[in-house]
């Protein structure tokens, strides 16, 4: 596999909410967003199986969104891999590796889309997911800035999520 080319993607609504402090749905003329907001930190979680042609390298994960108002300031996002690997991990209880972050600016139109990518080496960063194993992605938009400045008012409006290898 080359790298840079696309292993999974997902759109909003194919991520679920956690039990608490979750992203919730809208639309934004017609296109299904995950709402994430500016003063809790919300969470997405996605579920996958790496890919067969996955070469075990690290991955970029890219989230597109937009600011439901806003049109300045930035956004910050953080996202963790936990592996379900066979017979290993007890899915009684969550086992995220630690996340990593990432800001993104919002447009200057309102109602545009921002690209903002957080990468993942290989290995502990991502949990150690190996081909054909079932992954959780767990998406957080980091509203009280522990990780780094979110300053974006009002929602984020996620669109969808892609993991490319790199």
């Amino acid at each position: 596999m080359a790298s840079g080319e696309t292993l999974i993607a997902w759109n909003a609504w194919d991520g679920y909410p956690p039990s608490a402090n979750f992203a919730t749905q809208d639309f934004r003329n017609g296109h299904p967003v995950m709402d994430f907001d500016d003063t809790t930190d919300e969470t997405l979680i996605f579920v996958g199986i790496m890919p067969r042609h996955y070469a075990n390298g690290g991955v970029t994960i890219t989230l597109i969104w937009m600011a439901t108002t806003a049109t300045s300031n930035t956004c910050r996002w953080e996202t963790a891999f936990e592996r379900d690997e066979d017979g290993g991990t007890d899915l009684d209880a969550d086992s995220f590796a630690t996340a990593n972050s990432a800001g993104g600016t919002a447009p200057a139109t309102s109602g545009a889309a921002r690209y903002t990518t957080i990468a993942h080496t290989s290995g502990a960063q991502m949990d150690s997911v190996a081909v054909g194993e079932r992954f959780r992605l767990l998406v957080r938009r980091d509203a009280n800035g522990t990780t780094g400045t979110d300053n974006v008012s009002g929602d984020a409006e996620l669109l969808n999520v892609e993991i490319r290898e790199t």
